[in-house]
């Protein structure tokens, strides 16, 4: 994959085209982006792409996967990002805000799911007006069983 290689311990880093290494993911955990401007370590919100058959320059959300010709931008620097001479620049209407979930989203989306597996094995409740109808037997299944445990939390990352 372009902008992207395998690092010597198995690692996939992604690389800047103008800092070079810009950070690595662990085998699937998928880091904070940062701006892509030296110097700068804030937290990437704005992609900006160049559409060189158009001569137009598109400041957008935060793609969510790395483009060739796309460099990821903090608030600050997407909003005084220039066009080179002669180009159009097209900016995002609305504002940019960072991508990463604050703790209590985190906290509500592991009580949700916790919520709809304990909902999927209580027995079915008894309908009223249905005595006649026989629901369809469940059949147990054999072999491996659902997956347990498959969400865990893990520590902040250290600084």
């Amino acid at each position: 994959m372009r902008g992207t290689r395998r690092s010597e311990t198995g690692n996939i880093e992604r690389v800047c085209p103008r800092r070079g290494v810009r950070g690595v993911t662990l085998l699937g955990v998928i880091p904070m982006r940062r701006c892509c401007r030296p110097g700068c370590k804030n937290p990437a919100v704005a992609t900006l792409t160049y559409v060189y058959s158009e001569s137009t320059a598109v400041v957008g959300p935060l793609a969510t996967v790395a483009e060739p010709h796309s460099w990821d931008l903090c608030e600050t620097h997407a909003s005084r990002i220039t066009a080179p001479k002669g180009w159009e620049m097209v900016r995002h209407e609305g504002g940019f805000s960072s991508s990463t979930p604050d703790d209590d989203d985190l906290t509500a989306l592991a009580e949700a799911v916790r919520e709809a597996g304990l909902r999927r094995r209580s027995p079915e409740p008894e309908q009223p007006g249905y005595s006649d109808y026989a629901p369809p037997q469940r059949t147990t299944r054999t072999g491996r069983t659902g997956r347990r445990g498959h969400l865990r939390v893990l520590p902040d990352p250290p600084n």
